[in-house]
C-alpha cells in the first residue's frame, strides 16, 4: 500500500467521525447506523448496542428526544492504517448539550457534559469505510 492510498483510507475514516457528529448534533441521529458494520459495535461506560439495528433503536430514541440540542466537538483525530481493509482511531470528544424549547435557535452555555475520547475500528464494506466499533472513554463529567 502506497502513501496515496493511506492518505484516501484516513480521510474516508475522518469523514464518518465527522459525519457521525452531524447527524446526532442536527436531528438524524437513526441514521448513525448506517456508519456502522452490519455487525457493528457502538459502546459507553452506561450501554452497548451490537448491530445495526440496536443501534438504529438507541439512536433513534436521541433523535426523538427534540428537547436536547448537542454539540460533538471532535479534534486530534488520529487514524493508524493496518491494512487496505482496517483501520483504528482516536479522536477526542468535547460535548455540549442542554434540554429545552425543542423550538430553539440557541442554548445556554455551560460547562462541557463529556470531555473524553471515542476510540474506533473502522472497516472496509462493499459500500465503503464504516465503523466496526466506536467506544467512548470518559474522562470528566460535567454537573
Amino acid at each position: 500500500m502506497d502513501d496515496l492510498q493511506k492518505l484516501l483510507i484516513e480521510r474516508e475514516c475522518e469523514r464518518l467521525v465527522t459525519k457521525y457528529c452531524h447527524l446526532v448534533d442536527h436531528g438524524q441521529a437513526a441514521q448513525v447506523a448506517e456508519l456502522f458494520t452490519e455487525d457493528g459495535v457502538w459502546a459507553s461506560p452506561e450501554a452497548t448496542m451490537t448491530g445495526r439495528e440496536q443501534i438504529r433503536a438507541g439512536f433513534q430514541r436521541r433523535q426523538e428526544d427534540t428537547a436536547r440540542m448537542s454539540r460533538h466537538v471532535c479534534c486530534n483525530l488520529l487514524v493508524e492504517v493496518v491494512d487496505e481493509d482496517h483501520a483504528g482511531g482516536v479522536v477526542y470528544l468535547t460535548l455540549y448539550r442542554a434540554d429545552g424549547d425543542p423550538a430553539r435557535r440557541v442554548s445556554p452555555s455551560a460547562a462541557p457534559s463529556v470531555v473524553g475520547e471515542y476510540r474506533d475500528r473502522f472497516r472496509r464494506t462493499p459500500d465503503g469505510w464504516r465503523f466496526a466499533k466506536r467506544e467512548i472513554e470518559v474522562s470528566f463529567l460535567g454537573g
